[in-house]
């Protein structure tokens, strides 16, 4: 059986219920659930991110789909790194930093092999699309 393709907060709250077994994968790429802490409202903000596991962290894009501004989520770790992450059934906390230079580049390309669309968002923006990596505090 297939499961129905959900987006937004439907796709959070189906994966946080049945602790990722509905949403996990998408489109042949693994999720996870990052909740964030809104800039503006203090309250919890959370979003379904394709991920891949790199050296006992996370790494996640912030593509936003190629648009010309930064995704909200990422905004909102800017101004408040510490953030909760859920893998499947496994929450923590994590702290996030924007990775540069040759980190970025070699990271970009991991996650590209994930995702190869990134490399589309790339081109359709001229900002520096953001790759994020997410250490888990354990």
């Amino acid at each position: 059986m297939t499961e129905p393709m959900v987006f937004g907060a439907e796709h959070v709250r189906q994966y946080e219920k049945s602790d990722g077994e509905l949403g996990y994968l998408r489109h042949g790429a693994p999720i996870l659930i990052l909740t964030t802490t809104g800039r503006k409202t203090g309250r919890p903000r959370k979003v379904a991110l394709i991920f891949q596991e790199h050296e006992g962290c996370y790494v996640v894009v912030a593509s936003n789909g190629g648009a010309a501004d930064h995704p909200d989520w990422y905004k909102n770790l800017r101004v408040d790194p510490e953030v909760r992450v859920q893998v499947k059934a496994d929450r923590f906390a994590a702290r996030a930093r924007t990775a540069t230079g040759e980190e970025r580049e070699r990271l970009w390309r991991i996650m590209a092999a994930v995702f190869p669309t990134y490399d589309e968002y790339r081109r359709r923006t001229e900002r520096e699309i953001p790759v994020v990596v997410l250490e888990p505090k354990r």
